[in-house]
């Protein structure tokens, strides 16, 4: 397996039904929010706790790439809103005489 970056995680997403797990490395913010975190609880009621190997996520493949989608999504679209607001702001104090 390859090192993960600092700032990164590696997951196993999966179900043992349709063929195995794939692996993925996700930034390590993924795990604040709110839809990750009901994965994780899902994890926690499949898996518990205490599992020996990576993180696993019971989850197709194709629910996690969406999921990752809509995540990513929403932090691009927070960010162009953060970066809106400070030109805004940087415009309005500026004065013209």
């Amino acid at each position: 397996m390859n090192k993960v970056k600092k700032g990164w995680l590696a997951v196993q997403v999966g179900l043992e039904e349709e063929g195995g797990f794939q692996r993925f490395v996700i930034p390590i913010s993924y795990l604040y929010h709110s839809l990750f975190k009901q994965l994780l609880d899902e994890a926690h009621e499949v898996y518990g706790y205490h599992t020996n190997g990576p993180l696993i996520l019971p989850c197709s493949i194709c629910d996690f790439l969406r999921l990752r989608a809509r995540i990513d999504n929403e932090v691009n679209n927070q960010q162009c809103y953060q970066h809106n607001l400070r030109r805004h702001n940087q415009l309005a104090t500026l004065s013209f005489h």
